[in-house]
């Protein structure tokens, strides 16, 4: 099979032989300087700026989501989220879930948000901001300067879902003026599903020390009291955690990330220049479009988008990315992120032409 969804992504070899090894033990001081390295690259690879953490967390890029809401909001906050397609609804399911007054800025599914969007809510005394670097479920990449201008200028702690976007686009916290910011293992960095990351700068440090967060598996100052040695509060999963510090070093032995931003960037172009002829249409346009996914519409009528999946995966032995919800039908994605070649994306285009061919596209 190959692998073209947007998590769990398709790793490379280097990365699967070192999953191969027995999991140690990791209360020790020799795993305690690798997550002091991870941390280090992980912040760097985030343009963190100086002073900023890491939390560990063993879970999803929901469970990060999750956490950040309830250790970075209370109810004595006002928030907006911005609500553009499956993972911005989450946001606001997770502020609904732990009653933070918010407002949701509901955008059309494949549309940006604009600066037309934000000047409602100059000067309203918001304190918060949470939102998708990139929309996965559509495709849409948020303009984060105009965001972190917008919440520099109104004082709003901003919170990032950048769980998809990290690596694939161009991002830092230090010239977004972002406060908080979270990505998953099992995306651009293409490592199991199992872990997710959460770098905090100076306030949101002490933002989370100030909330009250009635949990103890979410409890970020105690990640944050552990990670002063290089340890978890409660056992990580291991095994990933040490595949990531062998894919941090290579990554920066390899150029760093805006090498990472390049590959996908390249990827990205290549794969739409290839469908331009096809029976495709994208779902938002090109200039608003992340590098880590197309999000794209059949447009010969009847053709459901939820079959053209199954057909690819079952008889092409392709994973290509299903929607849910309202766009179940009409939108599937092609993901850019994982150790994806060209010549496998050469492959995935041969089976759409060969669709075509049969009439089914």
């Amino acid at each position: 099979m190959i692998n073209f969804t947007v998590g769990p992504v398709q790793m490379d070899e280097e990365t699967r032989e070192l999953g191969k090894e027995q999991i140690p033990y990791f209360r020790t001081p020799e795993f305690s300087s690798i997550m002091k390295e991870n941390e280090s690259l992980l912040c760097k690879f985030f343009d963190a700026p100086e002073g900023s953490r890491l939390v560990f967390m063993t879970g999803s890029g929901t469970a990060s989501m999750e956490g950040g809401v309830m250790n970075f909001f209370s109810k004595d906050d006002k928030v907006l989220v911005v609500n553009g397609g499956s993972f911005g609804h989450r946001l606001v399911e997770l502020c609904q879930i732990h009653e933070i007054p918010f407002t949701e800025i509901k955008l059309d599914y494949g549309k940006p948000l604009t600066k037309e969007h934000l000047a409602q809510f100059e000067g309203k005394g918001y304190t918060g901001f949470l939102v998708q670097l990139c929309e996965t479920s559509t495709g849409v990449l948020y303009d984060m300067n105009m965001i972190g201008d917008f919440c520099q200028r109104n004082d709003i702690f901003l919170f990032v879902d950048a769980v998809s976007g990290f690596m694939a686009d161009y991002f830092s916290m230090k010239e977004m003026h972002v406060n908080a910011a979270i990505t998953g293992s099992q995306k651009a960095l293409a490592l199991p599903p199992s872990m997710s990351f959460t770098v905090l700068d100076k306030k949101a440090i002490e933002r989370c020390q100030k909330i009250n967060v009635k949990s103890l598996y979410f409890n970020y100052p105690a990640y944050l009291k552990d990670g002063q040695r290089g340890q978890t509060p409660f056992t990580p999963a291991v095994g990933t955690l040490l595949q990531l510090n062998e894919k941090l070093k290579r990554i920066e032995a390899g150029g760093g990330i805006k090498n990472q931003n390049k590959l996908a960037r390249e990827r990205a172009k290549y794969f739409r220049s290839s469908i331009k002829d096809l029976p495709f249409k994208l779902f938002s346009d090109e200039k608003d479009s992340s590098n880590c996914v197309t999000a794209l519409c059949p447009t010969k009528e009847g053709v459901n988008a939820h079959r053209i999946f199954e057909i690819i995966k079952d008889e092409y032995k392709i994973w290509i990315c299903p929607n849910g919800g309202d766009m179940a039908e009409k939108v599937f994605r092609v993901g850019h992120i994982g150790s994806i070649s060209n010549e496998e994306i050469d492959t995935l285009t041969a089976a759409f032409r060969d669709l075509v061919k049969r009439g089914l596209l």
